[in-house]
């Protein structure tokens, strides 16, 4: 059964042109990344990155170099469009892609993460067996069928990522829309339809469609009846989604992964008239099964349990952000805080009040002033900073947050030096003070 489910040979036609649609993503990913200022915004000004802990060494290149960087990306990702060395072109994009996302985490978002996956899954395939520029030049590689994991894996991938997008939805905030109530008002600029995302019956609507459309999209287009259904809903919300948030490239990779849904014979009818249709629906079983089987179970026990994490830190990791990051939880909660770091000397005594605007944009004074990761790793720069001027100091952090509109609350204890503090990821950080608490009339 399992032997068949994954070695099953069937037609192609599906993964290359996923390969076209991913490769074309990723380049106007990278190239829109140079054109929007987003490189110049997020790696270019700031003084230095909040790089993910652990990757402190893994920082911007200096000058104007990352918009080559970004360029350099971005033709790997035409290679991969076009199927011109593959497999390099790949690697490279997967590499480059992950470096650019543990540089920084001031511009955060789930789905950088998903494509460094989806990139690696990529190097993998065999993409470029057909239609491709290396199929061209060596003729010998070329193929029109694939054994059955090549689809199996991404749609077991996007499964955890919808299911856990839509459990960690069932939360309060959620499910009475006030998050999405605050959501929808900084929309009401938008032409046409920005007061119609005012109202409360589309709030509801967004609310309870956001958890049934993550948690049943993958089960209803893998079951035949309702595949058509469930796609013309995938075009709404992935194109609300586009529309109305702007989340880059995401919603069409979405929309494309439906390729590997449908029959192979449609996907050929409709993309690849001229390549020959694959029917003869051997299982070749490879000489590496147990290794191939021993690596993606491992990797897919790891997807599984990684967005559970929180679940064994204390306190609530909307308050916390212990466990949020790699755990598909996407557009949850609105946060706003402000902080006051003092830097004290300790031979003088002599305190500093440090002004965030000389060392920092205003997107990372956002997050060090509401997630705890980053107000320690500013905690540790800024002794660093103090260390070079030849002083020994100790860095005090005092910072209120409100989560969804709701009261200020004291978030750090103001009365521990963050810059002696040690960072563990796997336990909850003493400093961090509970969620449940007096809220404070600020």
């Amino acid at each position: 059964m399992l032997d068949k489910l994954l070695f099953k040979q069937i037609d192609n036609s599906s993964l290359i042109t996923f390969r076209i649609i991913f490769g074309l993503l990723c380049f106007l990913e990278s190239v829109g990344a140079i054109f929007t200022g987003w490189i110049k915004r997020t790696l270019i000004d700031p003084e230095f990155t909040f790089s993910f802990i652990g990757f402190e060494w893994l920082q911007p290149l200096p000058g104007n170099t990352m918009y080559i960087y970004y360029l350099i990306m971005g033709v790997f990702g035409l290679f991969i469009m076009l199927g011109y060395k593959y497999r390099l072109s790949a690697f490279m994009f997967t590499i480059m892609w992950a470096g650019t996302y543990f540089m920084q985490k001031a511009s955060y978002n789930n789905h950088y993460y998903l494509l460094i996956l989806l990139s690696a899954f990529m190097i993998l395939q065999p993409a470029n067996r057909y239609y491709s520029l290396d199929s061209k030049i060596n003729p010998n590689i070329k193929k029109i069928s694939m054994p059955n994991w090549c689809r199996f894996i991404f749609i077991l991938q996007m499964f955890i990522v919808y299911t856990y997008g839509s459990i960690a939805k069932l939360y309060p905030d959620w499910l009475d829309t006030t998050f999405i109530e605050i959501l929808m008002k900084g929309k009401q600029h938008y032409h046409i339809v920005g007061e119609l995302l005012q109202e409360k019956w589309v709030h509801y609507f967004l609310a309870y469609g956001g958890i049934l459309f993550d948690g049943l999209i993958i089960p209803l287009l893998l079951f035949k009846p309702t595949r058509k259904w469930a796609f013309f809903a995938s075009i709404f919300f992935h194109l609300f989604n586009s529309i109305v948030f702007q989340v880059g490239i995401f919603p069409y990779l979405s929309l494309a992964f439906i390729l590997f849904f449908y029959e192979p014979k449609i996907i050929h009818r409709i993309f690849l008239k001229k390549k020959p249709f694959y029917v003869e629906n051997e299982v070749i079983i490879p000489s590496y099964k147990n290794t191939f089987i021993t690596i993606f179970s491992i990797y897919f026990i790891i997807q599984i349990a990684l967005p559970l994490r929180h679940h064994f830190i204390e306190d609530n990791v909307l308050w916390t952000e212990e466990g949020h990051r790699l755990s598909w939880r996407m557009m949850l909660r609105s946060k706003h805080g402000f902080a006051t770091y003092k830097v004290v000397n300790n031979k003088t005594l002599k305190p500093t009040i440090i002004n965030l605007n000389d060392y920092l944009s205003n997107k990372q004074i956002h997050i060090a002033s509401t997630k705890p990761d980053a107000i320690w790793q500013f905690s540790q720069r800024l002794k660093n900073i103090y260390a070079d001027k030849g002083e020994d100091v100790s860095v005090y952090v005092d910072c209120k947050i409100s989560i969804n509109g709701k009261p200020y609350k004291q978030l750090i204890d103001p009365n521990i030096d963050l810059s002696e503090e040690p960072w563990d990821i796997f336990k909850h950080s003493h400093w961090v003070l509970p969620s449940k608490q007096k809220t404070s009339n600020n």
